[in-house]
């Protein structure tokens, strides 16, 4: 097997036992609360997620930031050091700069270690989106397939990874420039659940909306009908803002009407839910385009 590292960040949202055993090098974002800086840990060491929700539904503010240069050089030239090439697999440039930053520190380390090949690919991809193109590319990995092969799948896949969010507080999409106060107001008075999902671009907009929390649950089961290749066949990735009873729901909607066999839940990460707040629901799946 090709000697090469997956390296990508925290925002994918991917258990940390999973992360484990797949081998990945995970960066983790950061986040401010209270005046203090936190990594954004798969395992959150520094802060649990539970807590964190807990401050965000509290009304505490939160702030977040992307890996810098620095941090991805410190992280992969002890792995270039070993002989080993490195692929890195970040978030989406339309919603953050780690993928600028994943760059330029490639290129950075390139000059030093011109024998390595060391690439960055943008997945446009968000929380558990990213980590489930993270997840195909460390099988592929496993099953011998080059850095190369891997980059070029990742890369043709990519804009089939189907992100489908709703969210249970509009005021979180108000803040964060994504909906108007008036749209927020409204919306929360009439019981609106926006639906919404990433774009080609990996940019996240909204494209519907419901009457109710379950039926925007089931609008999101809606969409995997509507797209998925070959759901029988896939593992379906399930990302929440502190909402387990909800993921659940959604994981045995699509086992029952879809025939998915393999689910896997997770929550949103502070990064992503300083963003898109408690309730957020999130479906990822494999489907004919995006």
């Amino acid at each position: 097997m090709e000697n090469f590292a997956l390296v990508t960040d925290s925002s994918c949202d991917l258990p940390a036992k999973m992360a484990e055993e797949l081998e990945l090098t995970v960066l983790p974002l950061s986040f401010t609360m209270g005046g203090k800086e936190y990594r954004n840990t798969l395992d959150g060491r520094e802060m649990p997620v539970e807590e964190f929700y807990r401050r965000l539904r509290a009304g505490e503010p939160c702030t977040t930031a992307a890996v810098n240069v620095d941090a991805y050089v410190s992280a992969m030239e002890p792995l270039l050091k070993k002989g080993r090439d490195v692929l890195n697999l970040a978030f989406s440039s339309g919603l953050s700069n780690t993928f600028n930053a994943a760059q330029m520190a490639c290129r950075e380390l390139a000059e030093k270690y011109p024998q390595r090949r060391i690439r960055a690919v943008d997945t446009l991809a968000a929380s558990m989106g990213q980590g489930l193109l993270v997840y195909h590319a460390a099988l592929l990995r496993l099953r011998g397939k080059s850095l190369d092969e891997v980059r070029t799948w990742v890369e043709r896949n990519r804009l089939r990874m189907c992100h489908w969010f709703t969210v249970d507080d509009l005021n979180h999409l108000h803040r964060g420039g994504r909906i108007s106060a008036a749209t927020a107001l409204f919306g929360t008075m009439l019981n609106i659940k926006p639906v919404l999902h990433v774009d080609d671009a990996g940019h996240l907009v909204s494209v519907g909306k419901a009457r109710g929390r379950r039926a925007s649950l089931d609008a999101l089961v809606d969409r995997m009908e509507a797209l998925a290749e070959n759901p029988q066949e896939q593992i379906v990735f399930i990302s929440h803002g502190d909402a387990p009873r909800d993921a659940e729901y959604v994981a045995g909607e699509v086992k029952r009407r879809l025939g998915v066999k393999e689910t896997v839940i997770n929550f949103c990460g502070p990064v992503i839910g300083a963003h898109s707040g408690p309730g957020t629901l999130a479906l990822f799946f494999l489907g004919k385009h995006r």
